[in-house]
């Protein structure tokens, strides 16, 4: 993905090598690191995972700043076909609507220029936060998942499927008269 997507207060960028230690640092944050784990080299794994073709990975930036990442992948089975995504933002700006902001511009994007009609995420059962964000997007608990997922203390915890269609996006952005548009990549 070599474009640039602007929502109300975020820009979604493609990720790059020299993003790797400002992500790095917010995977770090125990805030973030209890839903996404890794290993002991944060920084070997956040520049393996960018190198990974299979999902579209963009950075967060607010006022000029990365404070996060969404990413995607599709499933391309034309009986199934669909989007799912994850985000991670930095604790730091939580409370300030940047995640549903980022989530809301990626979802229009796969909507309208991808030609999705349907996208999927997957947060912890008990992420309750998480949970308010993605509802209030638009997205809607489908199920939990049994046993999803291994905790850091090597337990299983259960996962919460949840999906937006096309039609349920929540578009705040409409409402206030402000835009979202695409930018050619460089």
């Amino acid at each position: 993905m070599s474009e640039t997507l602007l929502g109300e207060s975020v820009t979604l960028r493609p990720a790059t090598t020299d993003d790797v230690p400002a992500l790095a640092a917010i995977r770090a944050r125990p805030e973030v690191r209890r839903w996404w784990r890794g290993g002991t080299d944060l920084v070997a794994e956040v520049a393996r995972e960018l190198a990974e073709t299979d999902t579209g990975k963009l950075v967060i930036e607010h006022e000029g700043r990365t404070v996060g990442l969404i990413q995607w992948h599709a499933e391309q089975d034309p009986d199934y076909r669909h989007a799912g995504i994850d985000i991670y933002l930095d604790p730091s700006v939580h409370g300030r609507g940047l995640g549903p902001d980022a989530i809301r511009t990626l979802a229009r994007h796969l909507f309208d220029d991808h030609g999705h009609h349907r996208i999927t995420i997957d947060p912890a059962a008990s992420n309750a936060a998480a949970i308010r964000c993605y509802e209030k997007v638009g997205f809607r608990p489908v199920g939990v998942m049994r046993q999803y997922e291994r905790d850091i203390d090597g337990t299983w915890h259960d996962g919460l499927l949840m999906d937006l269609l096309a039609d349920e996006l929540t578009d705040r952005v409409q409402a206030t008269g402000g835009g979202m548009k695409a930018l050619p990549g460089e």
